[in-house]
Parts: C-alpha cells; structure tokens; sequence
C-alpha cells in the first residue's frame, strides 16, 4: 500500500482480505499474520520471511520498550 497511489479498500481487494483486517494492521491494532505475510509477500514481490521477520522485530521492541522482566538467573551449565 502507497498512501496516496491506492487506498485501503483496493489494497484490501488486491489481497482478498477485509477493508478493517488491512485497516488494523496498518494502524498497529494487529500485528502480520503468516497468511498475511503470504498473501505481502506474493502482492510486493518479497518473501514471506521478511514480513514475519518484521512482525517479530516490532513484537520484541514493543516488549522491551513496555515490560521489566524479573531478574532471571542465567541457567549454568556444568562442563
């Protein structure tokens, strides 16, 4: 999608998925599904490993950014 070139309704066709489903994720309220990344990656000529490897970046960021993990102890491993 190229805001201005195509709006949400025909790159929602162009995937065969739902106005709101495309309107969700580009709007950070759902993240990339793999059929998503499937559907992306053959519509923009990538691979499906660069939608979900985005998909996991973004979720691990949002993880760091919000959440303190408790101390763990890093599990030590005898020679």
């Amino acid at each position: 999608w190229i805001p201005g070139e195509m709006t949400v309704t025909e790159a929602a066709s162009a995937l065969f998925v739902a106005r709101v489903t495309l309107s969700k994720i580009l709007n950070g309220n759902a993240g990339i599904s793999a059929e998503m990344s499937l559907r992306l990656a053959k519509w923009l000529g990538t691979t499906p490993d660069l939608w979900m490897g985005l998909q996991s970046q973004y979720d691990l960021w949002k993880v760091i950014s919000e959440k303190k993990l408790p101390k763990i102890v890093p599990l030590k491993h005898s020679a």
